[in-house]
């Protein structure tokens, strides 16, 4: 079916539970809204919260903030998924090298030093091409100073460039009203995850509760189903097996 415009989600939900805007106000439903997306993001991995952000390493220094607030409205990082580093230090061409994520008491111990509580170093006494990174500092918010950050061993001894890989929460269709991945592409589960806290916020009926969200694990399977789908299957690698066929000339 096509997707919602938050309008059209916003009616939907109200003519399910046969409740007006009285009772659930357009505030009310943006919490329903974004407690159902929050509940699909951790539910499913979707490749729409995949993203890749380039920089620099600055000679000297250890640490990098992930990525914040998102060009596209997004939250800030959730998880790094992985760190490649460029020995080009002006545009990030030719191979890369995967940094290989320690815990930071191991990166610590690398460098043959202490840290504090937050990742604050003493000292640089291991410089040179990093090979580890370590996440550090809670990710409180959404800018690139408050989304957390990588530790890294040895301190770049050169201004190498880098790639960060991480997940971030999708924008909301509270605030993208005109429809999102979510709402475009998984329609009916946003739709049935949102019913699931109505019906909860209303003290409805434990029976419509109990159908919804059956009916809410059902569309997650389906999506799930593609999402994996999307990650591990090609035409090329996964194609039926070609044998060719030599045709008698007419």
């Amino acid at each position: 079916m096509a997707g919602y415009t938050l309008s059209e989600l916003e009616t939907h939900i109200r003519n399910y539970t046969e409740v007006d805007s009285n009772v659930l106000t357009g505030a009310i439903l943006a919490g329903f809204i974004e407690n159902a997306e929050y509940r699909i993001f951790y539910d499913v991995p979707s490749d729409n919260n995949r993203f890749v952000s380039e920089g620099n390493l600055a000679i000297d220094d250890n640490t990098i903030n992930v990525p914040g607030l998102g060009t596209k409205g997004n939250t800030g990082t959730v998880f790094v998924r992985g760190v490649e580093v460029f020995t080009s230090t002006s545009v990030t061409t030719g191979p890369g090298t995967w940094l290989i994520k320690k815990d930071q008491t191991y990166l610590s111990e690398y460098v043959n030093r202490e840290t504090g509580s937050s990742g604050g170093q003493t000292a640089q006494d291991v410089t040179g091409f990093p090979k580890y990174y370590a996440m550090f500092g809670g990710a409180t918010g959404t800018s690139s100073t408050t989304s957390g950050g990588l530790y890294l061993a040895p301190t770049p001894d050169a201004n190498y460039m880098h790639r960060i890989y991480y997940d971030m929460v999708p924008q909301s269709l509270v605030t993208k009203t005109s429809g999102t991945y979510l709402s475009q592409y998984f329609p009916q589960g946003l739709l049935y995850a949102t019913l699931v806290e109505a019906f909860g916020f209303l003290k409805g009926p434990m029976d419509m509760l109990t159908l919804y969200e059956n009916k809410y694990k059902q569309e997650l399977q389906k999506f799930a189903g593609v999402q994996i789908g999307r990650r591990r299957r090609d035409d090329y690698t996964d194609g039926t097996v070609r044998i060719p066929i030599n045709s008698p000339s007419p």
